[in-house]
């Protein structure tokens, strides 16, 4: 799942292997771009902004994408440096960008989100977003700032907005509640002071931690099957305690999200309804 470790990585990869070179052929497999040629142009950089990448090319023009839950993008060196828009990258019908250069071709695929702005409307995009954890604009005080400006709000739903921080997904949301020994349904507000300025703390260490590997690890151990506490482990013994981790719904109703706990070392809050983490076991 792409998170904001890897929108940065991703962002470093496809600017090593495009920025600063002409683009050869470019090919946008949406309707609203199907006639977009931006061959000739130099692609000069790649920003990643929390979950969003801004691709800013020649001309004052920026090609946004956002990865979603299974978004990608994917670099390869061309054949015997010809530029070449044709495989390597699966099926073709999950393609939704083509960019190549006379080295590398750089493929967008599943992507939820593709399109081209003008460079100077890119705050029309990313400009909700709260500071990047990842990102030159990292304000803790701020961030804390958001976070518990509706003090009412699930724990686990604050840290996901990114209008709050930008960069978390479920992964980390799930990991942080964990290491906080929180419960994810907790109110934000009631935590006790010092704890959300540790919490995002530890968000920033881990992510920064985790940007340059492919394997993301949120526990100290070195062996493979614990690199997390508790995302992906249900009914899986938790490493504190041993109890069973579970797996519990919130958000509205309509869209729920599923977050990972363990219902020993994080206890519901004493407010909590059956709607929430009361039930979270079933």
């Amino acid at each position: 799942m792409p998170e904001g470790d890897t929108v940065w990585r991703t962002a470093r990869t496809l600017h090593s292997a495009l920025a600063g070179h002409a683009l050869t052929r470019t090919d946008f497999r949406v309707p609203r771009l199907a006639t977009v040629d931006l061959s000739g142009r130099t692609l000069l950089d790649v920003t990643p902004r929390g979950k969003h990448l801004l691709m800013r090319i020649e001309g004052g023009l920026t090609v946004h994408s956002h990865l979603g839950m299974e978004g990608a993008w994917r670099v390869r060196a061309n054949p015997a440096g010809k530029d070449s828009l044709s495989g390597g990258f699966g099926p073709s019908h999950q393609i939704r960008a083509l960019l190549a250069t006379g080295e590398h071709t750089a493929a967008g695929i599943r992507l939820p989100v593709l399109e081209l702005l003008r460079t100077v409307e890119e705050f029309s995009v990313v400009g909700h977003l709260g500071p990047d954890l990842l990102g030159p604009d990292w304000d803790a005080a701020e961030a804390e700032r958001r976070l518990l400006r509706d003090p009412e709000r699930p724990l686990v739903e604050a840290l996901l907005d990114q209008r709050n921080l930008a960069g978390i997904g479920n992964v980390y949301a799930a990991e942080l509640c964990f290491l906080a020994r929180t419960s994810p349904w907790a109110p934000v507000g009631s935590l006790p002071h010092p704890l959300p300025a540790r919490l995002l703390a530890a968000a920033k260490r881990l992510l920064e931690a985790n940007k340059d590997s492919v394997r993301r690890r949120t526990t100290n151990s070195t062996r493979p099957d614990r690199n997390l506490a508790v995302y992906g482990r249900e009914n899986r013994p938790c490493y504190r305690c041993g109890a069973p981790v579970r797996t519990g719904p919130h958000g509205p109703p309509e869209r729920p999200r599923t977050v990972w706990y363990c219902p020993h070392c994080q206890p519901p809050p004493a407010s909590a309804s059956r709607k929430g983490p009361a039930a979270a076991g079933n």
